[in-house]
Protein backbone atom coordinates (compact mmCIF):
# COMPACT_ATOMS: atom_id res chain seq x y z
CA UNK A 1 0.00 0.00 0.00
CA UNK A 2 1.67 3.60 -0.99
CA UNK A 3 1.97 5.88 2.02
CA UNK A 4 3.43 9.01 3.12
CA UNK A 5 7.11 9.07 4.57
CA UNK A 6 6.32 10.79 7.55
CA UNK A 7 4.31 13.15 9.58
CA UNK A 8 4.42 16.13 10.29
CA UNK A 9 3.34 17.25 13.59
CA UNK A 10 2.04 20.55 12.84
CA UNK A 11 2.55 23.09 15.86
CA UNK A 12 -0.95 24.66 14.24
CA UNK A 13 -2.51 22.03 14.42
CA UNK A 14 -1.86 20.67 17.90
CA UNK A 15 -2.72 23.95 19.47
CA UNK A 16 -5.97 24.07 17.38
CA UNK A 17 -6.81 20.87 18.33
CA UNK A 18 -6.38 22.14 22.37
CA UNK A 19 -8.23 25.14 21.33
CA UNK A 20 -5.73 27.65 21.83
CA UNK A 21 -3.46 29.87 19.77
CA UNK A 22 -0.36 29.28 18.01
CA UNK A 23 2.09 31.24 19.75
CA UNK A 24 3.34 28.88 22.50
CA UNK A 25 0.00 29.12 24.41
CA UNK A 26 -0.15 25.26 24.56
CA UNK A 27 2.99 24.57 26.96
CA UNK A 28 5.38 22.05 25.76
CA UNK A 29 4.97 19.61 28.35
CA UNK A 30 0.97 19.22 26.66
CA UNK A 31 2.85 19.14 23.12
CA UNK A 32 4.85 16.03 24.28
CA UNK A 33 1.52 14.37 25.16
CA UNK A 34 -0.04 14.83 21.73
CA UNK A 35 3.84 13.45 20.21
CA UNK A 36 3.54 10.75 22.73
CA UNK A 37 0.19 9.96 21.43
CA UNK A 38 0.70 10.39 17.98
CA UNK A 39 3.73 7.87 18.49
CA UNK A 40 1.71 5.41 19.57
CA UNK A 41 -0.88 5.67 16.66
CA UNK A 42 1.98 5.14 13.73
CA UNK A 43 5.65 3.51 12.86
CA UNK A 44 6.64 5.75 10.14
CA UNK A 45 8.74 9.01 11.37
CA UNK A 46 6.92 11.96 12.66
CA UNK A 47 8.88 15.18 12.39
CA UNK A 48 7.81 17.55 14.94
CA UNK A 49 7.16 21.46 14.24
CA UNK A 50 8.87 22.33 17.64
CA UNK A 51 8.17 26.15 17.27
CA UNK A 52 11.68 27.77 19.08
CA UNK A 53 12.10 24.93 21.00
CA UNK A 54 9.96 26.36 23.89
CA UNK A 55 13.05 28.57 25.32
CA UNK A 56 16.61 28.88 24.96
CA UNK A 57 19.02 26.41 24.76
CA UNK A 58 18.33 24.61 27.60
CA UNK A 59 14.94 24.32 27.08
CA UNK A 60 15.44 22.96 23.54
CA UNK A 61 18.06 20.29 24.47
CA UNK A 62 15.71 18.98 27.17
CA UNK A 63 12.80 19.03 24.29
CA UNK A 64 15.27 16.70 22.30
CA UNK A 65 15.36 14.26 24.88
CA UNK A 66 11.60 13.89 25.77
CA UNK A 67 10.92 13.42 22.03
CA UNK A 68 13.63 10.36 22.01
CA UNK A 69 12.00 9.09 24.72
CA UNK A 70 8.98 9.40 22.31
CA UNK A 71 10.59 7.77 19.74
CA UNK A 72 10.01 11.07 17.58
CA UNK A 73 12.24 10.66 14.36
CA UNK A 74 13.17 14.79 14.47
CA UNK A 75 12.24 18.38 15.69
CA UNK A 76 11.62 21.54 13.24
CA UNK A 77 13.35 24.68 15.43
CA UNK A 78 12.39 28.05 13.77
CA UNK A 79 14.63 31.08 14.07
CA UNK A 80 12.52 33.19 15.83
CA UNK A 81 11.75 34.93 19.25
CA UNK A 82 9.68 33.19 21.96
CA UNK A 83 6.94 33.20 22.21
CA UNK A 84 6.43 32.86 18.62
CA UNK A 85 4.10 33.90 15.88
CA UNK A 86 2.95 32.34 13.39
CA UNK A 87 4.76 32.97 10.06
CA UNK A 88 1.62 33.04 8.22
CA UNK A 89 -0.08 35.82 10.34
CA UNK A 90 -0.81 39.14 8.27
CA UNK A 91 0.62 42.39 9.47
CA UNK A 92 2.38 40.73 12.67
CA UNK A 93 6.23 41.74 13.24
CA UNK A 94 8.11 38.30 12.81
CA UNK A 95 11.15 39.10 14.82
CA UNK A 96 14.36 36.87 14.32
CA UNK A 97 16.58 35.39 16.76
CA UNK A 98 20.06 36.03 16.82
CA UNK A 99 22.11 34.06 14.51
CA UNK A 100 24.53 32.89 16.98
CA UNK A 101 22.25 32.08 19.37
CA UNK A 102 20.30 30.18 17.41
CA UNK A 103 23.45 28.27 16.13
CA UNK A 104 24.22 27.13 20.02
CA UNK A 105 20.84 25.90 20.42
CA UNK A 106 21.59 23.62 16.95
CA UNK A 107 24.72 22.50 18.22
CA UNK A 108 22.91 21.89 22.19
CA UNK A 109 20.19 19.82 20.68
CA UNK A 110 22.65 17.97 18.56
CA UNK A 111 25.13 16.98 21.51
CA UNK A 112 22.03 15.84 23.27
CA UNK A 113 20.95 13.70 21.25
CA UNK A 114 21.38 10.38 21.70
CA UNK A 115 19.75 8.65 18.28
CA UNK A 116 22.10 9.47 15.82
CA UNK A 117 19.29 9.69 13.19
CA UNK A 118 17.54 12.04 15.29
CA UNK A 119 17.45 14.62 13.18
CA UNK A 120 17.18 18.39 14.00
CA UNK A 121 15.84 20.80 10.99
CA UNK A 122 16.33 24.30 11.35
CA UNK A 123 13.18 26.52 9.46
CA UNK A 124 14.68 29.86 8.40
CA UNK A 125 12.34 32.80 8.51
CA UNK A 126 14.10 35.34 7.20
CA UNK A 127 11.69 35.77 4.00
CA UNK A 128 8.59 35.77 6.35
CA UNK A 129 10.07 38.59 8.05
CA UNK A 130 10.68 40.60 4.95
CA UNK A 131 14.75 39.90 4.63
CA UNK A 132 15.87 39.06 1.40
CA UNK A 133 17.52 36.29 -0.17
CA UNK A 134 21.12 37.56 1.57
CA UNK A 135 19.72 36.89 5.00
CA UNK A 136 18.38 33.80 4.03
CA UNK A 137 21.42 32.32 2.88
CA UNK A 138 23.71 33.33 5.50
CA UNK A 139 21.50 31.97 8.29
CA UNK A 140 21.07 28.79 6.46
CA UNK A 141 25.06 28.07 6.03
CA UNK A 142 25.38 29.11 9.46
CA UNK A 143 22.58 26.66 11.11
CA UNK A 144 24.25 24.19 8.44
CA UNK A 145 27.49 24.61 9.69
CA UNK A 146 26.31 24.10 13.54
CA UNK A 147 25.41 20.55 12.91
CA UNK A 148 21.84 21.26 11.24
CA UNK A 149 20.24 18.30 9.05
CA UNK A 150 18.77 19.92 6.84
CA UNK A 151 17.30 23.31 6.37
CA UNK A 152 13.50 24.71 5.90
CA UNK A 153 12.92 27.58 3.90
CA UNK A 154 9.88 29.37 4.92
CA UNK A 155 7.89 31.40 2.37
CA UNK A 156 4.28 33.46 2.64
CA UNK A 157 4.17 34.60 -0.92
CA UNK A 158 1.69 33.49 -3.52
CA UNK A 159 4.69 32.13 -5.94
CA UNK A 160 7.44 30.03 -5.31
CA UNK A 161 10.14 33.09 -6.37
CA UNK A 162 11.84 33.14 -2.63
CA UNK A 163 11.87 29.01 -3.01
CA UNK A 164 13.39 29.23 -6.28
CA UNK A 165 15.55 31.63 -5.70
CA UNK A 166 16.97 30.09 -2.82
CA UNK A 167 17.52 27.27 -3.82
CA UNK A 168 19.26 27.87 -7.19
CA UNK A 169 21.68 30.14 -4.66
CA UNK A 170 21.82 27.34 -2.47
CA UNK A 171 23.31 24.73 -4.56
CA UNK A 172 22.31 21.70 -3.04
CA UNK A 173 24.57 22.69 0.09
CA UNK A 174 22.52 20.34 2.03
CA UNK A 175 18.93 19.25 2.31
CA UNK A 176 15.89 21.25 1.51
CA UNK A 177 12.46 21.40 3.08
CA UNK A 178 9.54 23.41 1.77
CA UNK A 179 6.44 23.99 3.18
CA UNK A 180 3.89 25.29 0.04
CA UNK A 181 0.91 26.42 1.83
CA UNK A 182 0.84 29.68 -0.05
CA UNK A 183 2.52 28.58 -3.15
CA UNK A 184 0.04 24.95 -3.51
CA UNK A 185 -0.37 25.73 -7.01
CA UNK A 186 3.19 24.84 -7.95
CA UNK A 187 3.48 20.84 -9.47
CA UNK A 188 5.59 18.78 -6.88
CA UNK A 189 7.69 17.93 -9.82
CA UNK A 190 8.61 21.55 -9.97
CA UNK A 191 9.94 21.31 -6.73
CA UNK A 192 11.87 17.97 -7.30
CA UNK A 193 13.62 19.83 -10.44
CA UNK A 194 14.72 22.22 -7.79
CA UNK A 195 16.49 19.66 -5.51
CA UNK A 196 13.72 19.97 -2.95
CA UNK A 197 14.38 17.09 -0.62
CA UNK A 198 11.18 17.52 1.53
CA UNK A 199 7.62 18.82 0.97
CA UNK A 200 5.76 19.23 3.71
CA UNK A 201 1.93 19.54 3.04
CA UNK A 202 1.57 20.93 7.10
CA UNK A 203 -2.01 21.46 8.18
CA UNK A 204 -4.94 20.74 5.55
CA UNK A 205 -5.80 17.25 7.47
CA UNK A 206 -6.44 19.64 10.60
CA UNK A 207 -8.27 22.55 8.27
CA UNK A 208 -10.59 19.81 6.48
CA UNK A 209 -11.74 18.11 10.04
CA UNK A 210 -13.17 21.97 10.71
CA UNK A 211 -15.01 22.17 7.74
CA UNK A 212 -16.34 19.24 7.99
CA UNK A 213 -17.54 19.55 12.04
CA UNK A 214 -18.98 22.71 10.94
CA UNK A 215 -21.21 21.31 7.86
CA UNK A 216 -22.29 18.42 10.09
CA UNK A 217 -22.78 20.75 13.48
CA UNK A 218 -25.10 23.26 11.19
CA UNK A 219 -26.96 20.25 9.01
CA UNK A 220 -27.89 18.77 12.62
CA UNK A 221 -29.03 22.07 14.12
CA UNK A 222 -30.84 22.94 11.13
CA UNK A 223 -32.63 19.64 10.75
CA UNK A 224 -32.36 18.31 14.30
CA UNK A 225 -31.87 15.23 13.48
CA UNK A 226 -29.23 12.65 11.52
CA UNK A 227 -31.22 11.63 9.06
CA UNK A 228 -29.16 14.37 6.44
CA UNK A 229 -25.50 13.40 7.91
CA UNK A 230 -25.81 9.81 9.44
CA UNK A 231 -24.83 8.74 5.76
CA UNK A 232 -22.00 11.03 4.97
CA UNK A 233 -19.79 10.35 7.87
CA UNK A 234 -17.65 7.00 8.73
CA UNK A 235 -19.53 4.16 10.72
CA UNK A 236 -18.90 3.75 14.44
CA UNK A 237 -17.39 0.39 13.42
CA UNK A 238 -14.66 2.37 11.55
CA UNK A 239 -13.56 4.47 14.32
CA UNK A 240 -13.01 1.14 16.19
CA UNK A 241 -10.97 -0.25 13.09
CA UNK A 242 -8.90 3.45 14.16
CA UNK A 243 -8.90 2.23 17.56
CA UNK A 244 -7.70 -0.97 17.20
CA UNK A 245 -10.26 -2.68 19.01
CA UNK A 246 -9.64 -5.97 17.44
CA UNK A 247 -6.72 -6.38 19.11
CA UNK A 248 -8.52 -6.12 22.46
CA UNK A 249 -10.66 -8.40 21.62
CA UNK A 250 -8.38 -10.82 21.01
CA UNK A 251 -6.11 -10.15 23.87
CA UNK A 252 -9.47 -10.04 26.18
CA UNK A 253 -9.83 -14.06 24.58
CA UNK A 254 -5.79 -14.74 26.40
CA UNK A 255 -6.27 -12.55 29.79
CA UNK A 256 -9.41 -12.69 31.10
CA UNK A 257 -11.34 -15.18 32.48
CA UNK A 258 -14.06 -17.03 30.86
CA UNK A 259 -17.02 -16.76 32.01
Amino acid sequence: MLSFKGVWGSGLSISAQLGVRDSNEASWTQVMDVMEFMSDATDIPILLDADTGYGNFNNARRMVTKLEQRGIAGACLEDKLFPKTNSLLDGRAQPLADIDEFCAKIKACKDTQSDPDFSIVARVEAFIAGWGLDEALKRSEAYLNAGADAILMHSKKSDPSDIEAFVKAWNNQGPVVIVPTKYYTVPTDQFRDWGVSLVIWANHNMRASISAMQDVTQQIYKDQSLVNVEKKVVTVKEVFRLQNDDELREAEKIYLPEK
